[in-house]
């Protein structure tokens, strides 16, 4: 997925289930790339978002899909690793691996799992992405001794480990993201023009060119909680300059600002709600915003 990548964040909820299937295959027939599903395993009413989403991809045969972001703490990396593996092959390479150090810590809690002390969930975050790196792609046994991981002659999976995509939010985490990751999912639907945005990204990019890394090379993929209009929108942004949305006319300006001055790879279409839009937004991002927005970076570059 080296070009811009357009998806939609899809429904997890067990009385969605159909609806779940329909979207994506909605969503693959109007050329869209890409699907994701939260991961919230201490809500009762979620799907697991890893079994939902092998059975979406297993229904699809052009979309990738990926969680966003996977609650590491609550999936044991050595587990997580088979599992990544498994939905790459079985979908051949059609799969990311969204990622983050925690999220919601109170309720994980609820599920048996202890809080860490000051920056240790991140220093598993990048401890389990390495691992999960290493026991793929196949070769000898691995022995990891990590700062919160460890294995012991553990036969790695022949299938490679796909991307990693990360939900990084604080400046250790952002440096993890610069230093191992593969994309960057900012945090709390932040865009380009957002403080978090302008602030965040520099620390990825210093964090890769000190571990000597090309930090075009971490791509930037948007969650974007907005409306498409029929009708233009006098302010595009709220209050707090967030993006609202628009007509379609003012999405491909916007996006294709967005992609030849900040560089994004990629985004991702939500409601306001943070659920997934309805089948004619659905249809107008991936039929009408997202061929207008490549043909106009395309024509810029050219």
């Amino acid at each position: 997925m080296e070009e811009i990548v357009f998806g939609f964040g899809a429904l997890s909820t067990f009385d969605e289930t159909l609806e779940l299937l329909r979207l994506a295959q909605l969503a693959e027939r109007e050329g869209l790339d890409v699907f994701s599903l939260s991961d919230h395993p201490y809500l009762g009413d979620r799907l697991d978002a890893y079994a939902a989403l092998g059975f979406v991809l297993g229904a699809t045969s052009r979309l990738t899909g990926f969680v966003n972001v996977t609650s590491l703490p609550t999936r044991p990396p050595v587990m997580l690793s088979r599992t990544l593996t498994t939905l790459s092959a079985l979908s051949v390479g059609r799969f990311v691996f969204g990622v983050g150090a925690g999220g919601v810590w109170d309720r994980i809690s609820d599920m048996g799992v202890n809080p860490p002390s000051g920056g240790a969930a991140v220093d598993a975050l990048e401890d389990a992405i390495v691992l999960v790196r290493k026991l793929s792609g196949g070769g000898p046994p691995v022995t990891h001794s990590g700062s919160h991981y460890q294995v012991r002659e553990v036969e790695p999976t022949p299938y490679p480990a796909p991307s990693v995509w990360t939900g990084s939010v604080g400046p250790k985490s952002l440096a993890v993201t610069g230093r191992i990751a593969d994309g960057w999912i900012p945090g709390y639907g932040a865009d380009w023009a957002s403080p978090r945005y302008r602030e965040s990204r520099p620390m990825i990019d210093e964090a890769a060119a000190s571990a000597g890394r090309d930090p075009r090379e971490i791509r930037t993929v948007f969650n974007l909680p907005s409306r498409i209009t029929e009708q233009p929108l006098d302010s595009t942004r709220g209050p707090d300059g967030e993006w609202l949305g628009g007509s379609v006319e003012q999405w491909v300006e916007e996006l294709t600002m967005s992609v030849l001055e900040y560089d994004a790879a990629g985004f991702m279409f939500f409601t306001p709600e943070w659920t997934a839009p309805d089948e004619v937004s659905l249809g107008r991002w991936a039929a009408e915003i997202a061929p207008a927005v490549r043909e106009a970076v395309a024509k810029s570059r050219a």
